[in-house]
């Protein structure tokens, strides 16, 4: 099941529908995270430093698909 969702996400950004979609949700999730009752809750201080880390690595330049071709 996992495999069909993952095809499906692909299809749905190939189309152009899936940024816009994704952009979205994005726009979407910081708009709660904003709130007050949000932003006043303590955040765990491990949870703090595994994004930090995710943050600080370079931006995946293949996205959603492999580096590698059969083409090779």
């Amino acid at each position: 099941m996992g495999q069909q969702v993952q095809t499906c996400q692909r299809e749905i950004w190939r189309s152009g529908n899936g940024q816009n979609l994704w952009l979205s949700r994005l726009i979407d999730a910081m708009q709660e995270l904003a709130r007050p009752e949000f932003r006043n809750l303590p955040c765990d201080r491990l949870v703090l430093a595994k994004v930090r880390a995710q943050l600080a690595r370079p931006a995946a330049p293949h996205l959603g698909t492999s580096p590698f071709s059969l083409r090779n």
